[in-house]
């Protein structure tokens, strides 16, 4: 990736958390890195776990940002969401995904967030 590329990410997650963080979310790790991949946010809102990935574009040339949590990404962030609950005896509690859309084209960006984006694969989605 590049340098640009990573910045882009990188302003990204940080509208995302603060755009959570205003709707209720509680934010407990950015970036979580486990052996099996990265989760960009991990939060609480209410007594949900939320996995949140945020994707961040500058321009809609290639789609729009949430085109790109397609299966194959949602199968690799349900493996990593797998490995933080047994990481931290979250195993029973109810948990889901949801996703950010950051488009800074012009001006404010525009952040979407859509709630249970896509439920864990084999596991407790809800």
């Amino acid at each position: 990736m590049t340098e640009k590329h990573l910045t882009l990410g990188r302003r990204g997650e940080e509208l995302a958390c603060r755009f959570l963080q205003k709707g209720g979310y509680k934010i407990l790790e950015k970036n979580y890195r486990g052996h099996l991949g990265e989760i960009d946010l991990v939060a609480r809102e209410g007594g949900c776990l939320v996995f949140v990935e945020v994707k961040t574009r500058s321009t809609t040339a290639f789609g729009h940002p949430l085109e790109s949590i397609n299966p194959r990404k949602q199968h690799q962030l349900s493996k990593v969401a797998a490995e933080y609950l047994a990481a931290h005896g979250g195993a029973e509690q109810f948990c889901r995904f949801d996703a950010v859309s950051i488009l800074l084209v012009s001006g404010e960006p525009l952040i979407e967030l859509v709630k249970n984006a896509f439920e864990i694969n084999g596991g407790k989605g809800r």
